[in-house]
């Protein structure tokens, strides 16, 4: 039987079974499927973003970005806001919260208008969620009046806020867009306008492919296409980034941030947690693999608690916000030269050919053994080879070395163990 400990956590007031929910998407579009999600275990369900203004979509409107025979490193979506009548979502969220009394429903919300957003957050309120998340970041809207060409307007971000928090008591969590510089100054302006929570980051804008025979980009929608956003496994290092930058803002910080952007496995989800998202959001992972996994979500962070002793899961949230630092505090008084392991090497020369093409000529390569070796004097301890090398734990982290010789501080050292 799978470990499984309390996941349980509290998002802005709202007791949650555990954090992993549903981001609005195709993903939580209707109540059959978010019932089948909540049974599988998910904490809750951020309800696909309910508009006044009901699309009409193109097909096909999803195309993948993939390396050598790798699938599904990236995914772009040109689906908008839900297409279905309101009464028809508000319906499917009121029937969800009785049938589901104990998982957390979140009404994801956009307007083009006072009106629209004031609307939306009474009839979101009526229907029973338990928090409102106002969509201020979708990029392939088809009106400049909604998604993230109102997020980048901090001035709109505010107005907008302040119009659906005194339209409820629900609280109000900002969904920010990453297309963007700083995210900090819409997010400021979200909580200055009201808003209890961020939601970071929702898909970044993009061309995933052309075909070079029509010259268009994909998907082909009749010989065009459009930017649209970009999600899955290769925006989770730009989503990282982004959220440490809010948690490293002192307004921005002190409100609770649900955190989205590539996550797929628990560990990315401990990733998250730990740069101080208490709330996660999925979508793209669900599209690949369907709703179950949650549940190597909710074992591998129990496994995770139980190995290193952690009763609560609030107590990992934010634990490594502390340790990302600025550039120019870095250490820079050393080096860790690499070592290879003999036996584990195969004798490929990727690592010979990167140093050499790409970095600091320290391998050498016998031609005949197949063999190579670092020449330390050369080395830098920039580790390219460890990165592209293809055998697992045949080049590692060695011999420490001063840059001044008489320099002899303790270092902290990256760990390695069955988690890495």
């Amino acid at each position: 039987m799978a470990l499984k400990k309390d996941l349980s956590i509290n998002f802005l007031g709202v007791d949650c079974e555990n954090p992993f929910f549903l981001s609005s998407s195709p993903v939580g579009s209707n109540y059959e499927m978010c019932a089948k999600a909540l049974r599988a275990g998910w904490g809750g369900i951020f309800y696909k973003t309910i508009s006044v203004f009901i699309p009409n979509e193109c097909s096909p409107r999803f195309d993948i970005a993939s390396k050598e025979g790798t699938p599904w490193t990236g995914f772009k979506n040109m689906e908008m806001t839900s297409d279905k009548p309101n009464e028809v979502n508000f319906e499917f969220i009121r029937q969800l919260k009785k049938d589901f009394p104990n998982k957390v429903i979140v009404s994801s919300i956009m307007g083009a208008t006072d009106d629209e957003w004031a609307i939306l957050a009474k009839e979101s309120e009526k229907a029973g969620a338990d928090m409102i998340e106002c969509n201020f970041s979708c990029p392939q809207m088809t009106s400049s009046t909604m998604g993230s060409d109102v997020g980048q307007n901090p001035d709109l971000v505010k107005h907008y806020c302040e119009v659906a928090s005194a339209s409820t008591k629900l609280p109000i969590i900002a969904k920010m867009t990453p297309n963007l510089g700083n995210m900090e100054i819409p997010a400021r302006a979200a909580i200055e306008g009201g808003a209890k929570g961020i939601a970071a980051i929702n898909t970044v804008k993009s061309i995933t492919n052309l075909d070079i025979n029509l010259r268009t980009g994909m998907p082909v929608v009749n010989g065009k296409s459009a930017i649209s956003g970009y999600s899955g496994a290769a925006v989770k290092p730009i989503a990282l980034r982004f959220i440490s930058d809010l948690m490293h803002d002192p307004i921005v910080s002190k409100v609770p941030i649900t955190g989205m952007g590539g996550i797929e496995t628990w560990r990315d989800c401990l990733e998250f947690l730990m740069l101080g998202a208490s709330n996660l959001q999925v979508t793209t992972a669900v599209m690949q693999y369907g709703y179950r996994i949650v549940e190597d979500m909710i074992s591998g962070i129990s496994h995770y608690m139980n190995d290193y002793g952690i009763n609560k899961l609030q107590d990992i949230v934010g634990t490594a916000v502390g340790n990302i630092v600025g550039a120019d505090d870095l250490d820079r008084s050393y080096k860790i030269l690499v070592q290879i392991d003999k036996e584990k090497c195969v004798g490929c020369g990727r690592c010979y050919v990167s140093c050499f093409d790409a970095a600091h000529q320290a391998i050498e390569y016998d031609y005949a053994t197949r063999v190579p070796t670092i020449n330390e004097d050369k080395c830098v301890g920039c580790h390219l080879c460890l990165n592209v090398c293809p055998v697992m734990q045949c080049i590692t982290p060695g011999k420490l070395v001063y840059k001044d010789k008489n320099d002899n501080h303790t270092i902290n050292l990256k760990e390695t163990n069955s988690y890495l």
